[in-house]
């Protein structure tokens, strides 16, 4: 998937966090219906950054 820039496990509510780079909102739509579609990916939880403080 060339749109994922990195990829990290984690602790707490999230077992995997993908950072990934779009054009739009349509893009991103489209990837998270692609995320959908794998078996044994069960909820799918995306966010935007607004804004880099450090």
């Amino acid at each position: 998937m060339e749109e994922v820039v990195s990829l990290y496990s984690s602790s707490g509510d999230h077992m995997i966090l993908l950072e990934g780079w779009f054009k739009n909102m349509d893009e991103l739509a489209k990837f998270v219906k692609k995320l959908e579609s794998i078996e044994g990916i069960t909820k799918i939880c995306p966010a935007i950054l607004l804004e880099k403080i450090k």
